[in-house]
């Protein structure tokens, strides 16, 4: 419950953390906000005004009445624009067009040769967008802000990759000035595992302060959140545990350029490159995971001993770090029962007793469309932070 500001010595409640209570349920009539906030009448009736005139919120008179005329009740407009959402992968990019509550309106893939650089993908990227933007009967005008993720690692100030393994060509260019031409609204770019974290913290996840994601996929990657806050580390890195040092891989070479790393033996395409040298047609970790669902024995092994190498690593994450629940995305998360067997076998033999007491292990809430959701909950904690509604209140005036 928000605390009341009842003290001459503080700034009055503004008009963006009005719509922050409005938005998230805890205030629904003015009477509330006035209670929670300190306000006088005529305040909430300027701040909710200023965001009624916006569209951000719509009053409508359904409240229960208690023998008076019935009380309006304020609802967050999450249909007044929308965001753009881009999940950029090694293979595939997916796409979407959100609205304000981070539903999908329109959502598409595009399949992309592995090795593109920016300058071939992401016109691509804009123009697929548009055409989302056209299929969900919205204009340009309405867009509010683009969210995108890339895999590795990502300078968040630039807007860029950086020292990505993966999207090589990709380091050092910001993706902003590719949009320009769409809109003039904000961008962020960010981790892929950190978007999904934050999509699951507020969504299903909700309320819940520590919580591990793991993307296992052609690579690996966490997104970390620790009381209630998503952790990027010094310079962006963190959660790149697909690159610590395994006694299981020593000496085996990794894409990074380095040996003994973690994903030499558990990334996806370590998987993909061992049942290629077997004689198996498999060309992405997606092709190993669908031979495992139809029972092919080698693909099964391959698929639970990377669970059993991640959980080896995982279990000093565990301990350090004593999350709630841990969440399994990433193409391996569709053998979701094979990956997390080997998984938990390693994880609880090798972490505490007590970091693992209450410990959860399950699947991600969004399956295949936990990228495109995680990059529009990016953008939308940005846009409708309390501070951004307030500028933006102040850039109309």
């Amino acid at each position: 419950m928000p605390v009341i500001r009842g003290s001459t010595n503080k700034a009055p409640v503004t008009a963006g953390e009005v719509f922050s209570l409005i938005r998230d349920g805890v205030a629904t009539t003015r009477s509330e906000l006035r209670r929670l906030t300190g306000l006088s009448r005529t305040a909430v009736a300027a701040r909710v005004s200023a965001l009624s005139d916006r569209g951000l919120v719509v009053e409508r008179e359904e409240g229960l009445s208690t023998g008076g005329r019935p009380p309006t009740l304020m609802m967050f407009n999450s249909e007044a624009g929308v965001v753009l959402s881009a999940a950029i992968g090694r293979s595939r990019t997916r796409l979407a067009v959100c609205n304000l509550a981070g539903d999908i309106q329109a959502i598409g893939d595009l399949d992309q040769e592995v090795g593109l650089g920016p300058d071939d993908l992401m016109p691509d990227v804009v123009k697929r967008l548009e055409a989302l933007l056209e299929e969900s009967g919205r204009e340009a005008d309405t867009v509010h802000g683009v969210g995108l993720s890339l895999p590795g690692t990502v300078d968040q100030e630039r807007g860029c990759s950086l020292d990505s393994p993966v999207m090589r060509g990709w380091d050092g260019v910001p993706l902003e000035p590719y949009f320009r031409e769409l809109t003039a609204a904000p961008i962020l770019v960010d981790n892929d595992a950190n978007v999904i974290a934050l999509a699951e913290r507020n969504g299903e996840r909700r309320g819940i302060d520590d919580l591990l994601l793991l993307k296992i996929s052609t690579g690996l990657g966490a997104g970390i959140i620790s009381g209630g806050v998503l952790q990027r580390g010094a310079v962006g890195a963190a959660g790149e545990f697909g690159h610590n040092k395994t006694p299981a891989a020593a000496g085996l070479p990794c894409r990074c350029g380095d040996t003994g790393c973690l994903e030499a033996i558990a990334g996806g395409w370590a998987l993909v490159r061992a049942l290629q040298q077997q004689g198996h047609a498999v060309g992405h970790i997606r092709d190993v995971v669908d031979l495992a669902n139809r029972g092919e024995p080698e693909a099964r092994r391959l698929i639970r001993e990377s669970g059993r190498h991640v959980g080896d690593v995982i279990a000093g994450a565990v301990n350090l770090l004593n999350p709630a629940i841990v969440v399994i995305d990433g193409d391996m998360a569709r053998a979701y029962d094979i990956l997390v067997a080997g998984f938990r076998e390693a994880l609880y033999r090798n972490a505490t007793a007590l970091s693992t007491r209450v410990l959860q292990v399950v699947p991600t809430t969004y399956g295949d469309r936990s990228g495109v959701i995680g990059s529009a909950t990016l953008i939308l904690d940005r846009i409708l932070s309390p501070g951004a509604i307030d500028e933006s209140l102040r850039s109309k005036r």
